[in-house]
């Protein structure tokens, strides 16, 4: 026997109203926690790089060499931009260890790039970085990202002591 029954929509509407009100901003926030994080690991990569490429290579008053070679291996973001005019900023800090306390000091040196000029320390730090991602278009604030920071102990710097050769 063949029944007969009205067909209304009534899933079909709530099953829309699901989709819009639940499952659209869910697979957003998803997408968007996804994005948030790949920045978060290549920023904190970022950093690393540049403190390995800052104590294999000569130290420079300003540490003018590092910042270049930075700001041209920028990783790929939603952000790039902020690394060329935008308020992100990368800072360079070069220490040498006190004889008498053995406490790390900010490093100076008279010349630039010898091997008389060796810091005992860098610190690589990426400051002022904000992820804005695909929300920035719905007029949703940035997130500010804490600031990135790496420490390597400097080895050679770039220079051999034996040729007295500098890699700038």
């Amino acid at each position: 026997m063949a029944r007969n029954r009205r067909v209304t929509g009534q899933a079909a509407t709530e099953f829309a109203l699901a989709y819009v009100a639940i499952l659209v901003p869910v697979t957003f926030a998803m997408i968007y926690t996804a994005l948030l994080l790949w920045t978060w690991h290549s920023m904190t990569d970022f950093t690393r790089e540049g403190a390995r490429y800052a104590v294999s290579h000569c130290w420079q008053n300003g540490a003018g060499n590092v910042l270049t070679w930075m700001r041209q291996n920028v990783p790929l973001t939603w952000d790039r931009e902020q690394f060329v005019g935008g308020p992100a900023e990368i800072q360079v800090l070069y220490y040498a260890r006190n004889p008498e306390s053995g406490e790390l000091e900010e490093f100076t040196c008279d010349g630039d790039c010898s091997t008389a000029c060796v810091p005992d320390a860098v610190k690589v730090l990426v400051a002022n970085y904000e992820f804005r991602g695909f929300v920035a278009y719905l007029g949703l604030p940035p997130v500010r990202m804490p600031d990135f920071q790496t420490s390597l102990a400097v080895e050679s710097a770039g220079c051999d002591a034996e040729t007295a050769a500098c890699q700038p």
